[in-house]
């Protein structure tokens, strides 16, 4: 009995370990299988149109997983094999089926193209695409309504150039400033007093320097036949070279080569301030009857216009620098305010050519501002036209 005790107690003690023991790899779940993306399809590699020839645009049909959420984005690779080494160019987010590949090096070689699906967990390449090469485009379709506008002001201008040249009266509205450069000149003549033309202070690539000097040529026509004196002082030497050529060919235009004085067109200094008062002391010294500030200024302008003002001469300036008008039509008797400046040698000299793309300019001007009221009008009648000529607008 006592042996049947001890083999009893035997068991139960092989079979405690055995339920005290945690489960095994059997007792518990089986690990979670990675989940795997489709691949995109359908990849297209053609050239980009309407560029100098250094990109391709890829195309494809998103993964069908881009639906379900499972897709983060899509990396596009290149190689110039279908089975070489593909090289990353770019990335795209999910939401994107093309991407344009600015990178694209200029030798004239053809490229394949191969989009990889990432997600979360895993990631799917596709299949190469067809090989594409980049080409330049000699006209870019998206600029048609630049080319249309540059053609009808052309046209507007060659119109109303023929028109000046039969000899048709073209209207130009009076302007107060050029209106006196007779009499400004009259009365520096009749004073005995010399003329002080400055041509601004910056360079000969500046189109207000450009139209300073068309203005000091018919300036010097008028001298040369009143026998006036003039003095243009000058900052950068190449305005300087071409306003002596300016006054030169004015007095032989004229007829009085003679009368030319090679030393009334000089240089100062292409110092700002040092220039400012250079130019004041001729005015202190000289006292010339009427003062002409044409061009492209800047601080010194209050200066200037300030000690003419004090020596009594008449004052006529004229800049598309915004920020010294107020200082110019303070100090001067008359300014000429931003494309008054322009329009000054067509004004004064009457020219054929000047006057026919001036008229044309104004008439161009016209035309815009009457296809920007009817757009308006139309975009507010119909919403879904605005689109499109915002769209117009922002490719022109």
């Amino acid at each position: 009995m006592r042996l049947k005790i001890y083999a009893l107690l035997l068991a139960m003690a092989a079979a405690l370990p055995c339920l005290a023991a945690p489960p095994g790899p059997a007792a518990s779940e089986a690990p979670m299988a990675a989940v795997t993306v489709a691949p995109p399809s359908g990849i297209k590699a053609a050239d980009t149109p309407n560029d100098a020839g250094n990109a391709i645009t890829v195309r494809w049909q998103a993964s069908p997983d881009e639906a379900r959420k499972m897709i983060e984005g899509y990396e596009v690779l290149r190689a110039e094999t279908p089975d070489g080494e593909f090289i990353k160019v770019g990335y795209v987010p999910y939401g994107f089926t093309s991407f344009d590949d600015q990178d694209v090096p200029a030798n004239g070689k053809e490229y394949f193209y191969r989009v990889k699906a990432v997600g979360r967990e895993s990631q799917a390449l596709s299949l190469a695409s067809v090989s594409a090469r980049s080409a330049e485009q000699w006209f870019n379709t998206m600029r048609i309504n630049a080319l249309v506008s540059c053609l009808l002001f052309t046209l507007i201008v060659v119109i109303f150039i023929s028109r000046a040249k039969s000899g048709q009266s073209l209207f130009i509205r009076r302007i107060a400033g050029l209106a006196a450069v007779e009499e400004a000149v009259g009365r520096a003549t009749e004073m005995g007093r010399p003329i002080l033309y400055v041509p601004g202070l910056s360079s000969i690539s500046d189109v207000a320097t450009i139209a300073a000097l068309n203005i000091l040529g018919q300036v010097a026509k008028k001298t040369a036949e009143y026998d006036t004196p003039l003095l243009v002082p000058n900052r950068d030497p190449v305005v300087f070279t071409v306003a002596q050529e300016i006054v030169k060919e004015a007095y032989n235009e004229i007829g009085r080569p003679d009368a030319y004085n090679h030393d009334s067109v000089f240089y100062l200094t292409d110092s700002q301030m040092g220039f400012a008062s250079g130019v004041d002391g001729i005015m202190a010294r000289e006292k010339p009857a009427t003062n002409f500030f044409m061009g492209m200024f800047w601080a010194e302008s209050l200066i200037l216009a300030e000690t003419g003002a004090e020596t009594g001469a008449i004052q006529i300036a004229g800049t598309d620098a915004i920020h010294q008008l107020p200082f110019f039509i303070t100090a001067c008797d008359y300014t000429l305010i931003g494309e008054e400046l322009y329009a000054a040698s067509a004004y004064l000299s009457r020219e054929p050519m000047l006057l026919g793309t001036l008229k044309g300019q104004d008439w161009s001007k016209a035309v815009i501002v009457l296809l920007l009221i009817a757009g308006l009008a139309v975009s507010l009648i119909n919403p879904g036209i605005r689109e499109i000529i915002l769209q117009m607008l922002k490719v022109g």
